[in-house]
């Protein structure tokens, strides 16, 4: 079974790795054309009440001036109107473009006026869930109106923009398929498939452990893949997802995942290893995520104005919080905490670059993501290898907490010297021992055995306790069970055949094993016993105390006989017709074994 786990695991790790393998011969062939893209020569912003008329003219004078900034840098995202400009000059000697694309983002519509030299435009407009995901890249596509020879220029209007990677990484291509990279689909699919065989250790710990940080694991895991997924474009495999499904899956499901992960890291370091504020903060910092940056991830479109920034801003406190938090544990010797730093620090350090990108200090190429796909991958396998580090540490500290259970219970339910179950272990065992068909009682105490400890010594009477023990273990099996209550008192439970003789054997036995076992004794040491035996009717109507005090009673009654002997009962039980009939009968039977005494 083991093996086909272990096949059916690398099967579906595979499975995400086969279709990049299979997705990418499109990518493969257009990059093997060296298809250029174009780049938007400026950008603006401005409120909606600004046309395109306003922007086109602006774009054909001679100085572009106030209205559009011709450098890569600060690209506004929170206005409610972005726009683009390419020229013609961009794709001379080149064919013509025919698509836009860009990284997918929530917008509320993208419109496209082509001009051309003799005034005439043309416009084209797209709404948001008009645009074509790409299979294997976050990034979407949407047609152009004509692009000739007379066109001078491209103005884009992009209506309620939701971040500032839309606008700059926003190039014009000639070919629909000309984005993808085939670097970008075997690292996203490789990815992906890592991220599978981490659910399924998950899945093993848990049978096992019942640890609630190994479901945090699986949930984390569960959301990053995700993340992967969506971010990283596998997931336009299957055409089912809106453009702004896509656009807000990604960041909701990277905030949820790292607000899961501080979940994790609460209930994964050992005891000890935070503070009790750390462990408030780091908990807090779970929910913080999944909450406040996890509703500026829906782009609501009322909220467009702040949420970009805002849902990185919001992680600031949480980058700094988890970071003091491993760094506390690792201080204080945590083991599990060593680990997680090893994982964490590229995830931390890509998140970082990423929340620069995204809050617009800075640009750079879609691709800077594959850094954190790669973190990823790296922090969930290294993640992994803690869990099972964990795994054997919780499993040997639960082996020896129950090897020393086992130890504490047996001595408090045995007795030190002899071995037997003592009265407690008696006690606590004896229902079960009387349901499973012990129907005899048999209490046994060693004849003048104060004079024994007075005589010899109390090391010859811990010998002769010792060897008592033996004579009764050496009969003890299936169909007996031993125990010493105390002082020189014992009790044996018998069932089967013939209990009453077994019993009496057991005491002569006594007599015989202390007079081989102990040396220097002048006479034999003897016992006398008191023996009850119930009827299988009766036994769950007679308890422990009311059976021993019936055989402490005739136990005694042999002792004052003479000791050495055995005096035993056998109860009756009348049906309600007979009781009127026998109540003056006497419900005891009683026989005297070996009235000799024994010299």
């Amino acid at each position: 079974m083991m093996g086909w786990d272990r096949v059916r695991q690398h099967a579906l790790a595979a499975l995400f790795l086969l279709v990049g393998l299979l997705a990418a011969p499109a990518a493969a062939s257009t990059y093997g054309h060296a298809e250029p893209s174009f780049a938007p020569l400026c950008h603006a912003a401005s409120d909606l009440d600004t046309d395109i008329v306003t922007m086109a003219a602006s774009a054909t004078s001679a100085t572009p001036g106030s209205a559009w900034g011709c450098s890569d840098t600060n690209w506004i995202a929170n206005k409610p109107v972005a726009w683009l400009l390419f020229t013609a000059d961009a794709w001379q000697g080149e064919k013509p473009p025919r698509y836009f694309f860009s990284r997918i983002a929530r917008h509320q519509s993208v419109t496209f006026t082509a001009l051309d030299a003799d005034g005439s435009i043309r416009t084209l407009k797209w709404e948001e869930d008009d645009g074509t995901p790409f299979a294997l890249g976050p990034v979407f596509r949407l047609d152009l109106p004509e692009i000739s020879a007379d066109t001078q220029a491209l103005v884009v209007r992009i209506e309620r923009p939701h971040s500032v990677p839309l606008l700059p990484e926003a190039r014009l291509i000639h070919y629909p398929d000309a984005v993808c990279s085939q670097l970008h689909v075997y690292l996203v699919s490789f990815v992906g498939g890592l991220l599978v065989l981490p659910l399924f250790f998950d899945i093993s710990f848990f049978i096992v452990l019942r640890e609630r940080f190994v479901l945090l694991h699986a949930a984390m895991v569960i959301f990053m893949m995700g993340y992967v997924l969506t971010a990283g474009g596998l997931i336009s495999v299957v055409p089912f997802f809106s453009l702004r499904t896509l656009a807000v899956a990604g960041p909701l499901l990277w905030a949820v995942g790292i607000g899961i992960s501080a979940l994790f890291l609460a209930d994964f370091l050992e005891e000890g290893a935070q503070s009790k504020l750390m462990r408030r903060l780091t908990i807090a910092m779970g929910f913080w995520s999944m909450t406040v940056p996890g509703f500026f991830a829906l782009q609501l479109h009322a909220t467009q104005s702040f949420d970009d920034p805002a849902y990185f801003y919001t992680f600031i406190p949480m980058i700094f919080i988890i970071t003091a938090a491993v760094a506390e544990a690792v201080v204080r010797g945590s083991r599990s905490a060593r680990f997680i730093a090893v994982a964490w620090t590229p995830m931390i350090l890509a998140s970082i670059e990423r929340l620069l990108r995204g809050m617009g200090l800075y640009t750079g190429p879609s691709a800077l993501d594959l850094s954190i796909y790669v973190a990823t991958g790296f922090e969930v396998v290294i993640i992994s290898l803690a869990i099972a580090d964990r795994f054997l540490a919780i499993r040997r500290e639960r082996d020896e907490a129950l090897t020393e259970a086992r130890m504490l219970e047996q001595l408090s339910t045995r007795d030190a010297l002899t071995g037997l179950l003592n009265r407690r272990g008696l006690e606590a065992r004896f229902d079960q021992l009387i349901a499973q068909g012990f129907d005899t009682f048999a209490l046994i105490d060693l004849d003048r055995f104060k004079q024994v400890n007075d005589d010899y010594g109390h090391q010859v009477g811990d010998a002769a306790l010792i060897a008592t023990a033996k004579a009764l273990i050496g009969q003890e099996g299936a169909d007996l069970a031993a125990a010493r209550l105390g002082g020189e008192e014992f009790v044996v439970l018998l069932r089967g055949e013939r209990t009453i003789d077994r019993a009496e054997a057991l005491r002569q036995a006594i007599t015989r094993r202390i007079a081989s076992d102990v040396e220097g004794l002048s006479a034999p040491v003897t016992a006398s016993s008191g023996v009850i035996e119930v009827p299988r009717a009766a036994n769950t109507l007679m308890n422990f105390d009311a059976l021993y005090a019936r055989a402490d009673a005739l136990m005694y009654e042999a002792k004052a006989s003479g000791r050495n002997r055995m005096l035993y009962e056998r109860l009756t039980i009348f049906d309600d017709a007979q009781r009127p009939r026998k109540a003056a009968r006497s419900a005891r039977e009683r026989r005297k074994v070996n009235r000799r005494k024994v010299a």
